[in-house]
């Protein structure tokens, strides 16, 4: 009898695409809105990843739609109609599998010499 195996719905979701990775990390630290998470993913890619709002709010769609992100209501009065974000468990995970996904290919790399090591 063959065995089946069951593998994790995170790792169906592999390798992440650029704007869902970098939401995922924009959000690791934090709810934010829209607009924060934008300029958060500029900051941290240093400025090669940039994303308008047709491409945050459909990503944004989706990963609601996924269960990797959740909508938060903790604005004040006068800022009820921005939206803002935060990771669930399952898009903590999502993120932390990418991430060790990108640091095996790293270790690879540098086994090759395609990369250099990082200095100790």
């Amino acid at each position: 009898m063959a065995k089946t195996e069951t593998r994790d719905p995170i790792h169906e979701l592999l390798p992440l695409t650029p704007a869902v990775f970098y939401i995922l990390f924009a959000l690791a630290d934090g709810e934010k809105h829209g607009y924060a998470i934008m300029k958060e993913v500029e900051n941290v890619s240093g400025g090669q990843f940039t994303m308008g709002p047709g491409t945050l709010y459909t990503t944004v769609q989706r990963l609601l739609e996924l269960g990797l992100i959740e909508e938060t209501s903790t604005l004040s009065d006068s800022e009820r109609r921005r939206r803002c974000y935060r990771l669930s468990r399952m898009g903590r995970r999502a993120l932390e599998a990418e991430l060790n996904r990108m640091e095996w290919l790293v270790r690879c790399a540098q086994r090759r010499k395609l990369a250099p090591r990082e200095a100790r």
